[in-house]
């Protein structure tokens, strides 16, 4: 079967003529159908068994379906067609397809029969003999409301296809952006001898705003430095980049520490807004005199650990970057 695009399907179904599906074990009755519905401009599709009607709908879409309740199996319980009712269910759910409405014709009705044949979802009921007029206008009613439902039916998958689209979408922007992300920070990371550096990073999404860097500084001093950006996602990580990207162009020897943080101070208070900021800390290794010289911003206070297990903590600081110039 040929499947259409939704609004292909729904400017289709405002121009073909409706398709209705009979299902009667009595040829007199489908002979009789066919000939007073053709007249009034329906297609007309017959079979004869539950089982034909079951193959039918699986390979062809109708407007309508208007099935007899009694079958060769037993003529006058109903049970039959009742059992067809929930095959019919059970088909349309396993290949989620639309499942046009369904009116039941019997000889045999009762008040509880109709009743069950609703519970299955039938549209109306219809007695043998039937009035033309009456079953004319019952199922003009049943195609338009089905034809509505499979509108908006069609409507909504399209909706739902271009939200799975815009998501797969941004699944894909986001596993690039981590990707970019990685490659922004150090892979090789300068060493000095009497010291062990290594780093790791760890994004809690797909992207994020932590981030360290370690930068040589000319051939006398090692740079290191750590930083966190409020907030998670895409806003944190492109702020993390800018930051980085400042970083980078200010480290050198002659800016200490200090200096470097306030120049920072002010860049983050011109390109952030008001609810952003970064904690930073920022340290220069002298090689030569094995000094450490840093600045901390806001940031968790970093340990010193010495080769005999004892360690120090960074105590020393100030405020947080992109909140006071």
């Amino acid at each position: 079967m040929v499947t259409m695009a939704p609004e292909l399907e729904i400017e289709t179904q405002k121009i073909l003529p409706p398709r209705i599906l009979i299902a009667d074990d009595q040829q007199d009755v489908l002979d009789a159908l066919r000939m007073f519905l053709k007249g009034h401009g329906f297609v007309i599709d017959t079979v004869s068994s539950p089982l034909d009607l079951l193959a039918a709908t699986a390979t062809a879409d109708f407007d309508v379906i208007l099935m007899d309740l009694n079958y060769a199996r037993d003529t006058t319980s109903g049970r039959e067609g009742l059992d067809l009712l929930g095959r019919l269910e059970q088909l349309h759910r396993a290949q989620i397809k639309y499942a046009p409405p369904v009116v039941v014709m019997t000889g045999w009705a009762t008040v509880g029969l109709a009743v069950e044949t609703m519970q299955h979802g039938v549209g109306d009921f219809v007695e043998k003999p039937w009035d033309n007029a009456r079953l004319l206008e019952i199922l003009q009613k049943q195609i338009a409301l089905g034809r509505e439902a499979r509108r908006l039916s069609a409507e909504q998958n399209r909706l739902r296809s271009q939200a799975a689209a815009h998501v797969r979408q941004q699944e894909r922007e986001l596993a690039e952006a981590h990707a970019i992300q990685e490659k922004l920070l150090p892979r090789n990371i300068a060493q000095v001898p009497g010291y062990h550096i290594g780093g790791t990073w760890q994004s809690a999404g797909d992207v994020g705003g932590d981030y360290f860097d370690v930068l040589p500084v000319g051939d006398r001093a090692l740079a290191i430095c750590i930083a966190d950006v409020c907030g998670k996602g895409m806003p944190a990580a492109l702020l993390m980049s800018n930051l980085q990207s400042a970083v980078r162009g200010l480290t050198s020897l002659a800016l200490p520490p200090d200096a470097l943080c306030a120049r920072l101070n002010s860049i983050v208070c011109a390109n952030t807004a008001s609810d952003r900021f970064i904690t930073f800390f920022y340290a220069q290794l002298d090689r030569a005199s094995r000094c450490l010289s840093y600045v901390n911003a806001g940031h968790n206070q970093p340990f010193v650990v010495h080769r005999n297990g004892a360690h120090d903590r960074l105590q020393t600081g100030g405020g947080v970057l992109g909140i006071f110039e």
